[in-house]
């Protein structure tokens, strides 16, 4: 809870450009976004202080006794309160860094405190692109990249958990490039922030289509990632009831029809051709005879006349 808490306020400080620094401990270190505000906690309260000055890199930039401020180098973008103790700089540059130096005089004039904090200014990250590929055996490799921002941190979630080493086939959940394994899925978070900003982009990931195999095919093992739109290992044959549908059984008759046609026609040429060697034997014999002068048909009842006559003279 402390951890979403601390979130959300970061990225409500983020969101206004404004960081907030206690300055009241020496050698603090400090941080403001650039172009952003920056609040500097001096003490607690300056209006009982008899006299007090802030440097900034060894340049006095304000000054002031109790309740009144003396000078203010940067007044045009800073302002001093000293009720709460609390230096507000706003349109922070680079130059705005560096070493800050408070000095406090008791009534004497004696130096009474000193101490110094650090200011670090830093661009913030803009946005986030993410980008993801499927590898050749169903791992994912992710590249997580910012635009702007000064010394980039990266962070990982996978469906708002760390992401772990069981997960990982390379990389680690600070890198902002990473290869997941086969079976990692779900709502992948890649986080870029710096001491000043905290942006974040979110993908939804899926196992790139491959599936695990694990089978023994002809005495044979096989254990190993596919991808399931190519697979044709470990499928098992099944076994279904032959359906015969209306249109196979249309198909069936239609096919059963052609077959008798074209065996009718092939009897009938069969008969054809029968019919006509018969009949060309037939006047074969019938030219045959045509051509004995010593055979004649006659009708039904004749009688054949053999050349008796000639015979019949001689005797």
């Amino acid at each position: 809870m402390e951890a979403v808490i601390g979130l959300l306020l970061m990225l409500l400080r983020v969101s206004h450009g404004v960081e907030t620094c206690d300055g009241r401990q020496d050698g603090a270190q400090c941080y403001g976004a650039l172009g952003g505000t920056v609040v500097l906690q001096l003490k607690d309260s300056a209006s009982e202080i008899f006299r007090y000055q802030l440097l900034s890199n060894r340049t006095v930039i304000l000054q002031g006794r109790k309740n009144q401020i003396h000078f203010n180098l940067i007044e045009n973008r800073s302002s001093f309160t000293p009720s709460n103790g609390t230096f507000r700089i706003n349109k922070l540059n680079w130059t705005d860094g560096g070493e800050y130096t408070v000095v406090i005089f008791d009534s004497n004039g004696q130096r009474s405190e000193l101490r110094t904090l650090n200011l670090t200014i830093q661009a913030p990250v803009s946005s986030v692109l993410l980008v993801s590929e499927c590898l050749s055996q169903g791992e994912m490799r992710v590249s997580c990249s910012s635009e702007g921002g000064d010394s980039p941190q990266y962070s990982w979630t996978l469906d708002g958990h760390t992401l772990t080493d069981a997960q990982l086939l390379s990389g680690n959940n600070e890198s902002n490039n990473i290869t997941l394994k086969q079976d990692v899925s779900g709502q992948l978070v890649c986080s870029v922030r710096n001491n000043v900003s905290s942006v974040s982009k979110k993908e939804k990931i899926s196992t790139c289509g491959f599936i695990f195999i694990n089978c023994t095919i002809n005495m044979t093992h096989i254990s190993q990632w596919v991808l399931e739109a190519n697979n044709t290992l470990c499928i098992e044959p099944t076994t279904t009831p032959t359906m015969i549908t209306d249109t196979e059984t249309s198909t069936d008759n239609r096919s059963q029809l052609i077959c008798g046609v074209r065996a009718a026609v092939v009897i009938l040429l069969l008969i054809g051709i029968a019919i006509y060697f018969v009949w060309k034997k037939n006047k074969y014999q019938i030219a045959e005879g045509s051509a004995d002068p010593r055979t004649m048909k006659y009708q039904e009842n004749s009688v054949v006349m053999v050349e008796m006559r000639s015979s019949a003279s001689e005797l």
